[in-house]
């Protein structure tokens, strides 16, 4: 087995050792916080005898070490239990709802990448002077400003004053019966494209911009400045020096000899701001009314849903852990000399 393959492998091992622990904690959280989720399953006016019933029926009599092995023993199987709120199976509602949430997160990253490093590296190129000062003006408010409150403002101004941009939902309900198209992916940009419905695919990429924008604020603005932090350092180095003194073009030195080094503690941040997006979009999520697993889970919390809580801890645990394994093996194909 070669060295990246028992590295990948070791990772996978990390993930179910993360996975365990997150869920554990999320377990016992859930089960100890008061309240009652099945005076909540069985209604506001039932009866002590249809609460009884209904604590019977989501196990929740046992004693909590049973509940836990109980757990495992249906997460193996692939069985997330069911839902408090929905009255469905928590597996399938992920499946129609975090499709949303990785298409908002996706688009949001697309544009914390381009423009961020490009931000980063103007701001490089033409350190202290008007770009690097807007720039730095920009960072700051981006890190400084709430997402939710950001997500208001953009409500407010563009949406509302202005009228540019829908501000809620994902694609126009009209535009969704005349034009229906069929679910492949979940992604409404994607399976629109792909069925050729350019109707519902303008639409639903009118709806994601705010929501997009809103949440890429923040981690546009680190990873912008991290990028000119490191252009700078990179620019500096003796062989940037060379090559600029062996008259090859300054394009050619900044884009492909200077941005591939500095890139490689980006692609970290990066990562990290992806995992950041997924918890960010619950906020955003909300604001902009975007059915996704920000909503499904604000949903689940104010109705104590502890099956759906799980399964959403569990699943956005398991993709921050790829997401992280994937930039580390990125790390390689940016720098030839590390090895695994």
């Amino acid at each position: 087995m070669s060295p990246i393959f028992k590295y990948i492998f070791k990772r996978l091992l990390l993930l179910i050792l993360v996975v365990l622990i997150v869920v554990t904690i999320t377990f016992v959280l859930s089960h100890v916080i008061p309240g009652d989720p099945a005076r909540l399953y069985a209604g506001p006016h039932a009866r002590f005898e249809q609460i009884k019933k209904a604590r019977v029926e989501l196990g929740l009599d046992r004693p909590l070490w049973e509940q836990y092995m109980i757990y495992w023993v249906k997460l193996f199987s692939g069985d997330l239990g069911m839902s408090i709120h929905t009255r469905r199976p928590v597996t399938q509602d992920l499946m129609d709802y975090f499709p949303a949430t990785v298409e908002l997160t996706t688009v949001s990253m697309t544009l914390t990448v381009i423009i961020g490093i490009l931000l980063g590296i103007v701001s490089a190129l033409h350190k202290d002077e008007a770009p690097d000062h807007a720039s730095r003006l920009y960072a700051l408010t981006g890190v400084a400003m709430p997402v939710f409150w950001l997500g208001i403002l953009a409500q407010l101004f563009i949406g509302y004053t202005l009228g540019l941009l829908p501000i809620s939902g994902r694609v126009d309900a009209m535009i969704e019966l005349i034009y229906p198209t069929k679910r492949i992916t979940g992604l409404f940009l994607v399976d629109s494209l792909i069925a050729g419905n350019i109707p519902t695919f303008l639409s639903a990429l009118s709806h994601i911009i705010l929501p997009a924008l809103t949440l890429s604020f923040a981690t546009l603005a680190i990873v912008s400045r991290m990028m000119r932090a490191l252009m700078l350092e990179v620019l500096d180095q003796d062989y940037i020096r060379t090559a600029k003194s062996l008259g090859l073009p300054d394009r050619l030195v900044v884009y492909k000899y200077a941005l591939r080094n500095a890139l490689i503690p980006v692609v970290t941040v990066i990562g990290l701001s992806f995992g950041y997006s997924l918890g960010g979009a619950f906020l955003v999520e909300t604001v902009f009314d975007w059915p996704g697993l920000g909503r499904y889970t604000t949903d689940s919390i104010v109705t104590l849903d502890y099956p759906a809580i799980l399964g959403v801890v569990t699943l956005t645990t398991m993709v921050y852990v790829l997401v992280n394994l994937v930039v580390d093996v990125l790390y390689a194909y940016l720098n030839p000399k590390i090895r695994y």
